[in-house]
């Protein structure tokens, strides 16, 4: 039988505490206590079972791969239709303008697949991840507004070589075209959203000025495909307008249709209220969400839902937390440390507050496992979407293990739901406590290695602080574990 411990087998791990509660804690499935049941009177034929409601079909996923492989092809399609077109000349107006047109029909299509990974779709983010389209999302920013960019220097000097004017002759003349102001002050709006994702520039903004200033990328895209519209590329020809038409107008219906229609149809479906707020340790609270049909949403353990509590100071920020624990009795459950204005006003949520809540969202879950044993490996409050597939996923004795990093004792958080779900599962548990900074490092690859002498024949489940994620995951690397069996999602990207 694998030990259930409370503390890592090594002398400079600092051990926890007894439990001091005057019971034992409460078993996992006790979370979210069920409604009494009325006794049934004897000799009573028994009821007729309940009819099951609605269940919810399996999620659709689109692997990374694929996804990678699409953007690119379409990419080449693009290519293939500006190489059509072409003229070839040595002349240098006409080779500025074909690169101008290159870029131009590139930076436009790399607009519709930035807009295309942050529509939510629920296949593409089951598939991929928040935190990879995140990444995603930005490093193809860098590259459409480079795109843009050296379309407009392009299409300017083809112009000026064409006319022999001036740059600044140029610049006048071009700006007196509608179409062409209306791509500046689009190039305008996406710089500003360009400035305002640099790391050093958005720690200086509040998240809601962020939000708006990006909100801004709609209208520029919006403007740039008026320009499209009347450049020779597109207006060349009816199949032509008719395909980037059509492709833009089903990215815009994506776009409405997950991020407004399906939220607000939930909302009115659900009627989500928060029913509780539990302490659950220094600075950390547990909030349950109750609501109709719960189950319809398909949540799973692992992934992450995007709330917005209708309160004053919460209702203008959708923030993204982890479930907690399995939905259970028409109720989700989520953990949240206080760290800025947005999670400490969480802790003063009242019960009855209408919650909405957009999702769910994250592959984090049992569909990435490749392997029958399974490693957990926590830090901090990334125990939250942890501890759901600790209770969750399948396994025999000694399938399922977890480790847990944390600075202290008091940092631990649902220390009493995880050694119950241990002991019930005969799972081991071990906490890893000491300061980040210690002379003993607990994720090195030697010590992962003698808690999980086995460590290579696991699938790696790994949620935690960005520094402490980054670290673990060189030393499972180090200590034989590949990357493609370290399973990670940063939901503070999301």
């Amino acid at each position: 039988m694998p030990d259930v411990t409370t503390e890592a087998s090594h002398p400079l791990y600092i051990p926890l505490a007894p439990l001091t509660a005057p019971r034992a804690p409460a078993p996992p499935l006790a979370a979210f206590p069920a409604a009494p049941q009325a006794p049934v009177a004897p000799r009573r034929p028994p009821a007729a079972p309940p009819v099951p409601g609605p269940v919810p079909l399996p999620a659709l996923r689109l692997a990374p791969e694929r996804l990678r492989a699409g953007i690119v092809a379409g990419a080449g399609t693009v290519g293939l239709l500006w190489g059509l077109q072409a003229r070839p000349s040595a002349r240098l107006d006409v080779l500025f303008a074909s690169g101008a047109h290159l870029t131009g029909l590139l930076g436009g299509y790399g607009v519709l697949v930035l807009l295309l990974l942050m529509a939510r779709v629920p296949a593409v983010e089951h598939g991929v991840g928040a935190d990879r389209l995140a990444r995603w999302h930005a490093l193809g920013g860098r590259y459409a507004l480079g795109l843009v960019a050296a379309h407009a220097v392009l299409a300017l000097c083809g112009h000026a070589a064409h006319t022999r004017a001036d740059l600044v002759a140029a610049t006048g003349d071009l700006l007196s075209y509608g179409a062409i102001a209306a791509a500046t002050a689009g190039t305008a709006l996406f710089a500003a959203v360009g400035i305002t994702s640099a790391r050093s520039v958005r720690r200086r903004l509040r998240h809601e000025t962020w939000r708006a200033v990006h909100l801004g990328a709609l209208l520029a895209a919006a403007l740039g495909f008026v320009h499209q519209l009347a450049g020779p590329d597109v207006a060349g020809g009816p199949l032509t307008r008719w395909l980037w038409s059509l492709a833009h107008a089903v990215v815009a219906v994506l776009l409405v249709w997950y991020r407004l229609v399906v939220p607000a149809r939930a909302a009115l479906r659900h009627d989500l209220r928060v029913a509780e707020v539990r302490d659950e340790g220094p600075g950390v609270v547990s909030v349950l969400v109750r609501g109709r049909g719960v189950e319809q949403l398909g949540a799973e353990p692992g992934q992450f839902f995007r709330w917005r509590f209708l309160r004053r100071g919460l209702w203008a920020t959708a923030l993204p937390f982890s479930l907690s624990a399995p939905v259970r009795d028409d109720t989700l459950r989520i953990t949240v440390k206080a760290r800025g204005d947005h999670t400490r006003r969480v802790r003063r949520l009242r019960p009855g507050t209408r919650v909405l809540a957009s999702g769910p969202f994250g592959a984090l879950t049992a569909h990435r496992r490749t392997r029958r044993k399974v490693l957990l490996l926590a830090g901090g409050v990334g125990i939250t979407p942890l501890r759901a597939l600790f209770e969750t996923l399948p396994g025999g004795p000694g399938d399922v293990t977890l480790l847990y990093r944390a600075s202290d004792a008091s940092a631990v958080v649902l220390r009493g739901e995880l050694e119950a779900i241990a002991r019930e599962r005969r799972a081991a548990l071990h906490f890893l406590l000491g300061p980040s900074d210690g002379s003993f490092d607990p994720l090195a690859p030697r010590a992962l290695r003698h808690l999980v002498p086995d460590l290579a024949a696991h699938d790696v489940y790994l949620c935690g602080p960005p520094a402490m994620a980054r670290a673990a995951t060189a030393s499972l690397r180090r200590a034989g574990v590949p990357a493609s069996r370290i399973h990670s999602e940063d939901f503070a990207h999301a």
